[in-house]
């Protein structure tokens, strides 16, 4: 346009090519500071491509922006990562992150309990959660499992990373403490990343478990597990101090093992340690059992009595030769052949006394 500023003026020219006046005085104005941040661009980038070339390669952005304040050159890091973009650069890094292509996401579960972890029986619900314990060498992570009915601490593991493994080695030896995996047992536990893991999940689904998870960061949801977390400390951690993790190991297991599940007194129980508890209730289904069998027993054979004085009497009215016998008999027969029905009913009771008995007998041994 200033070249043929001579014939035509500014303003037709402006309104042929669609801008404005002040526009194209705008642009003519800018046209300096363009050629200025140009000038400066391209000395950056010959400093950043030098600085990169010096450290043979290695140098990213924030170390190459250290080394041009070193020679006075004050930049910021976003000016030297855009600089090594334009130029195509890049520098190592020496902690890559490890590509998470091919895994699969944590796994959502539901909340079957609604905080009401005792359902009234054993192998129910089984509650389960992580703590951290301190010492001198570091600290130790603590995974429990807890049956919600009896409070028994059915299995544990300790280490010193907090893993989808410590939590399968203490289901292993819950397991190990029942005799058994309970089948539809529900693990009850919080949202953490070793709970949500797709290797729990395959786990509980071939042990025919079910798990199931509060709401993220509602740490009442899963109250039961932090109560013991709390007795555990209160009562025993923060009474001693401990120095390698070894002496965490042996102690809180003894702890377990010997105080809590055998002699610690539960209010909840009735004043009960939970082995003694689960005694309690063992003997208690004995005893009903016992009853219901023998009952049943009772039952199945008078139940045979009355069967047997039936069919006599059945069998009586429905032969013809025996209906036109007693019909002529005396009373002394008919009193006789009664007599011998009874007896044959007495000696069905018998029979089924003494088995009774036996079975009472075999019971008590058992």
């Amino acid at each position: 346009m200033d070249a043929q500023k001579a014939s035509y003026s500014i303003t037709l020219m402006a309104n042929v090519l669609g801008v404005t006046r002040a526009g194209y005085y705008a642009w003519k104005n800018r046209a300096p500071q363009r050629g200025k941040r140009a000038s400066a661009r391209r000395r950056l980038d010959e400093a950043v491509a030098w600085e990169h070339e010096v450290s043979g390669g290695t140098y990213g952005a924030p170390r190459i922006r250290h080394a041009l304040a070193r020679s006075g050159v004050d930049v910021g890091v976003r000016a030297v990562a855009a600089s090594m973009r334009r130029q195509g650069l890049s520098g190592l890094n020496t902690h890559p992150r490890p590509s998470r292509r091919g895994r699969r996401g944590p796994v959502a579960h539901e909340d079957h309990c609604g905080r009401q972890w005792d359902q009234g029986a054993l192998d129910r619900v089984w509650i389960t959660d992580f703590t951290y314990l301190r010492c001198a060498q570091g600290w130790v992570y603590l995974c429990a499992v807890r049956d919600a009915h009896s409070r028994r601490v059915l299995g544990y593991a300790m280490g010193e990373q907090q893993s989808t493994d410590l939590v399968i080695t203490a289901l292993d030896m819950a397991a190990t403490t029942r005799g058994t995996f309970p089948t539809g047992v529900v693990l009850h536990a919080d949202r953490g990343t070793q709970f949500t893991s797709q290797k729990l999940a395959a786990y509980m689904r071939a042990v025919k478990g079910r798990v199931s998870m509060g709401r993220a960061g509602v740490c009442w949801d899963n109250a039961m597990a932090e109560s013991f977390w709390a007795t555990l400390k209160t009562e025993y951690y923060y009474r001693r101090a401990f120095t390698t993790r070894d002496q965490v190991y042996t102690g809180v297991a003894t702890w377990i093992e010997d105080f809590y599940n055998r002699r610690r007194i539960h209010t909840s129980l009735g004043g009960k340690s939970p082995i003694e508890y689960e005694r309690h209730q063992a003997a208690q289904t004995d005893r009903r059992m016992t009853r219901v069998t023998s009952l049943d027993v009772w039952k199945l054979v008078a139940s045979c009595v009355r069967y047997a004085r039936a069919s006599w009497e059945m069998r009586e009215r429905e032969t013809p030769i025996i209906q036109a016998a007693s019909s002529m008999e005396s009373p002394e027969a008919r009193r006789e052949r009664a007599t011998s029905r009874d007896c044959a009913a007495a000696v069905a009771c018998a029979s089924a006394a003494s088995f009774v008995a036996a079975l009472a007998c075999s019971t008590e041994v058992a």
